[in-house]
């Protein structure tokens, strides 16, 4: 997993619970905590923030990596706000992940190992995203579309009726917009 997904989550957690609850995930998890944004990790290091932020923040881990996801978009909107300025609303931008958003990412960060999604745009406008990735993080995937809807003002509910995390071949989220 690249550096920048953890040091994305240490400015998340200090921000929301300060610097010492960062430090003291990492002592939970046995981490030294050194990410550089371009390094790669073990995806276990992530596992083990997590953990230990769902003991700390007495959250299901699904939880905490819903609210890292969500809590995260501000930031990238910081960092990467020409990835979102074009877009007007939430399923704009979520259209563009595979064909925009993924690809600069690589470009920014080679050898990411970003999740493949398939879109399928109902007729009543919702969104049927199927995610696929090794990682199983769907509840990331989730945390970032609330925190998308967030920026663009908008109000989303997702329904996950399948979840590689239960068993399932693949993760389908569906996507309603208000």
């Amino acid at each position: 997993m690249k550096g920048v997904i953890f040091n994305l989550f240490e400015r998340v957690t200090a921000e929301s619970h300060g610097e010492d609850a960062w430090d003291d995930m990492l002592t939970a998890a046995g981490l030294d905590g050194a990410y550089t944004s371009l390094g790669s990790y073990p995806d276990g290091d992530f596992t083990r923030l997590v953990d230990a932020a769902s003991d700390a923040l007495d959250m299901s881990s699904d939880d905490v990596v819903r609210w890292f996801g969500r809590a995260s978009v501000p930031l990238l909107v910081e960092s990467y706000a020409a990835l979102f300025a074009p877009h007007r609303t939430t399923r704009d931008f979520i259209l563009t992940l595979n064909e925009i958003i993924h690809p600069e990412v690589r470009k920014l960060y080679p050898g990411a190992d970003v999740p493949d999604f398939e879109m399928v745009v109902g007729p009543d406008g919702r969104l049927r995203m199927r995610y696929g990735s090794r990682r199983k993080l769907c509840a990331f995937a989730e945390g970032l579309i609330r925190g998308a809807a967030d920026h663009f003002g908008e109000t989303v509910s997702i329904r996950q009726p399948r979840c590689m995390n239960r068993g399932d071949e693949a993760c389908d989220l569906e996507i309603a917009f208000a």
